[in-house]
């Protein structure tokens, strides 16, 4: 199946949805979550620092790894694969469903809209504990981390930890979009993580699913189609109006 084949589809579809991993911010220069144990940081697990019981007994050491790898994203933009996306989305109005395991916002950044975000943003915060009236009444204290000046309520970084259940309203919204597409691509993604896979899964029952990545995934049994190649090069050359 070549690319022209897979643009035919994406011209017929009334609905599509998309759903991008790691690798869709690859060649943007984004950290993966394991890339960020450097420096002081290698002798921590990832796994040891991206929990609620490990900010709530360090916080200030959770919110300070958090923080650095928030100074790395700064200077990170979107490529061309999430310009593309962000293109064609703006062109075509209620078509494409945007649905990312990333953090980094760079959907976002690109001009996206409506970005479903399973596991939130790094570059948010929210309180730790349910707010009081208080904690929304003024600003938070500054602080590693900040917290509600009247009560001391925490903020912490807006992703989903381990052990957390993904955001109810996003989640359903993206199985909507899966189980109602006419074609998924799937973008960057290894296909292990759940219920992420599953929406991809979901999708290739009844729709087109067309994988798109430099390395073989745990979806491509379940594809019509496995494209080899990054983000950056071939959604430009799926989703852009021929030259």
């Amino acid at each position: 199946m070549s690319v022209e084949q897979v643009r035919g589809w994406i011209a017929a579809a009334r609905r599509i949805a998309v759903l991008t991993g790691a690798g869709m911010s690859a060649e943007s220069g984004v950290p993966t979550f394991r890339d960020a144990q450097t420096g002081l940081w290698a002798k921590f697990p990832p796994e040891d620092l991206a929990t609620e019981e490990a900010f709530r007994r360090r916080p200030a050491h959770v919110w300070d790894w958090y923080a650095m790898r928030r100074e790395r994203m700064a200077g990170v933009k979107p490529n061309a694969g999430h310009v593309a996306l962000a293109r064609f989305a703006q062109s075509h109005p209620g078509r494409l469903t945007l649905i990312t395991q990333n953090v980094d916002g760079l959907h976002q950044k690109a001009g996206s809209p409506g970005v479903l975000a399973l596991h939130g943003s790094i570059a948010e915060d929210k309180w730790l504990d349910s707010p009081r009236r208080c904690c929304d009444s003024q600003p938070p204290v500054e602080g590693r981390p900040p917290r509600c000046g009247a009560c001391g309520n925490l903020r912490r970084p807006a992703v989903v930890w381990f052990g957390e259940m993904l955001p109810m309203d996003v989640l359903a919204a993206a199985e909507d979009a899966a189980g109602t597409c006419d074609l998924m691509l799937v973008v960057g993604t290894s296909g292990v993580v759940y219920p992420a896979a599953g929406l991809a899964r979901t999708a290739a029952a009844h729709a087109r699913m067309v994988v798109l990545n430099p390395e073989p995934s745990d979806l491509d049994d379940a594809a019509h189609v496995v494209l080899c190649g990054t983000a950056a090069k071939l959604l430009p050359q799926l989703l852009e109006p021929a030259a």
